[in-house]
């Protein structure tokens, strides 16, 4: 395990208009405020989007099993920004629900919201950390 300590920074809190991108607006966000290190927190709704479920086996590399979102769901959500080269980078995992039905995994594209949801970023300070893509897994990994 590798770890560093960081503080707290500036609070964002955004509101996703219907059909706004979430993932997206995350990134826009993160750019035009420069914030290199983040925790974000979603609660709302989502009207189509699409996850990361698992992998279809237990080796490497993975190979994702997909699922979408094609009515609207409830949505929580949590998930980090880091950056990866010259771009943000977000990994949000969250429980979409609608009905009696859940889905749980990790929101990688097409991310539309369903009348409003509610985002709030938290800044890390002080860190030195960056997302980096693994030759063994394929995916883009954190770095300490």
């Amino acid at each position: 395990m590798k770890y560093q300590i960081g503080n707290t920074g500036r609070v964002v809190v955004a509101r996703f208009e219907d059909r706004e991108d979430i993932l997206e607006g995350l990134k826009d966000i993160a750019k035009k405020e420069d914030i290199r290190s983040g925790i974000v927190y979603l609660l709302g709704g989502m009207r189509s989007g699409r996850l990361v479920v698992g992998p279809e086996e237990d080796k490497m590399p993975p190979i994702p099993v997909w699922r979408e979102l094609e009515d609207n769901h409830e949505v929580i959500g949590i998930g980090t920004i880091f950056w990866q080269d010259d771009e943000p980078r977000t990994h949000l995992h969250g429980a979409f629900g609608r009905g009696d039905k859940v889905k749980v995994g990790c929101l990688r594209e097409m991310s539309s919201t369903f009348l409003v949801l509610e985002a709030v970023i938290i800044e890390i300070k002080g860190i030195n950390a960056s997302r980096e893509i693994d030759p063994v897994s394929g995916m883009a990994l954190l770095k300490l």
